[in-house]
């Protein structure tokens, strides 16, 4: 059974809409939340709450899960003449389970990529790969050697730092152009903001975060 999107008022509300979709109770499902719902301004431009809801795999598929996916990104790297190890573990991330690996050796660059778009690629392949095999999703998450963490915090902290910006001026901020994972990151990062809010804007490779101080 594959993941469903929802989009309601709110994220319960979400939830319970793809749980009556599906026909499975709460405990049968792992929900990530895609984004938050928005208050408007005296009822116009608010946003709904999405959701992704994609039923639990027995613990057998994500063990079977774990020990494939590794062969699977050891083998790559072994064709691509890459000298590296891999680490993989299950791991929680967004309520739902997810094999994470991460690769470690000497001059990686070349598996990042630009804004880790290769980085990107590989775990999409490893991850397709996988299904096919297992005849199942199962969300998996690649890294080089913490490259990803560290870019979640520098993109964090930037987030932050353009919000105290655009708080301090009142001018609204647009950030250079971020594929889909790391717009979500500046959103999350300041989805609490009394300050600010922020939207995505553009098409395409060109798509950005803009920060609006609020009303």
């Amino acid at each position: 059974m594959e993941s469903l999107e929802i989009s309601a008022k709110t994220v319960d509300e979400a939830v319970e809409l793809a749980l009556e979709k599906l026909g499975v109770s709460r405990d049968d499902v792992e929900v990530e939340i895609l984004k938050e719902s928005r208050g408007g301004f005296l009822g116009f431009g608010g946003e709904e709450a999405t959701v992704r809801v994609t039923p639990r795999q027995p613990q057998e598929v994500m063990q079977a899960a774990l020990e494939q996916a590794r062969e699977l990104l050891e083998k790559l790297l072994s064709m691509m003449n890459i000298n590296a190890s891999v680490q993989a573990e299950q791991t929680s991330a967004e309520g739902r389970s997810v094999i994470s690996m991460d690769v470690v050796g000497d001059d990686l660059g070349i598996l990042i990529g630009r804004r880790g778009q290769t980085l990107s690629s590989l775990q999409y392949l490893v991850y397709l790969m996988l299904s096919h095999r297992l005849k199942a999703s199962v969300p998996i998450a690649i890294d080089v050697e913490g490259y990803r963490a560290r870019r979640r915090e520098a993109l964090q902290n930037l987030a932050w730092r353009m919000a105290e910006r655009v708080t301090a001026t009142g001018q609204t901020m647009t950030l250079e152009p971020m594929p889909p994972n790391e717009r979500r990151i500046v959103h999350l990062a300041l989805r609490d903001s009394d300050q600010v809010t922020t939207m995505s804007v553009g098409e395409g490779d060109e798509r950005k975060v803009t920060i609006v101080q609020k009303k």
